[in-house]
């Protein structure tokens, strides 16, 4: 079943069960990914659909820290919820061990002698490691690999 069909169902499940705040979260989701489709005239596949709740995940980090900061306690609790609802579709996290090997690997495959390659690196592994991997981190371990170099 694909990531879509599963986002499907569990919306359907959600309505059955009366669970308010995830059918919400769901329905944000489907929006999103019905609006990507419409703009782009595609058909999402599943990384399409990680690169949409990747993209919902880090909004809902940004609100929650914005919120917090601005002293919204409850609104902050909102977007938690809703960030948990969309962490449930991602794939288990990579372990920071296998994220530098990846890293060390793909700079040894470009040949990158210094942080003027970082852009050449990041195209090696955004595929790679997309939707495994917060590229936040990803994108600092190379650029200390990078200063190395």
């Amino acid at each position: 079943m694909s990531l879509k069909q599963q986002i499907t169902e569990d919306m359907k499940t959600a309505m059955r069960a009366k669970d308010t705040a995830k059918l919400g979260t769901i329905r944000l989701l489907t929006a999103a990914m019905k609006q990507k489709e419409v703009d782009e005239r595609i058909e999402l596949n599943d990384a399409h659909v990680l690169a949409i709740i990747e993209k919902m995940i880090k909004q809902r980090k940004d609100s929650i820290s914005q919120f917090e900061a601005g002293g919204r306690q409850d609104l902050a609790d909102i977007e938690k919820a809703e960030l948990e609802v969309l962490s449930a579709y991602m794939p288990a996290a990579m372990p920071e061990a296998e994220i530098r090997a990846e890293v060390d690997a793909a700079v040894k495959a470009v040949g990158a002698a210094g942080p003027q390659d970082m852009g050449k690196v990041m195209a090696v592994l955004k595929p790679k490691l997309a939707g495994r991997a917060d590229m936040t981190v990803v994108s600092g371990l190379v650029k200390a690999a990078l200063s190395k170099a």
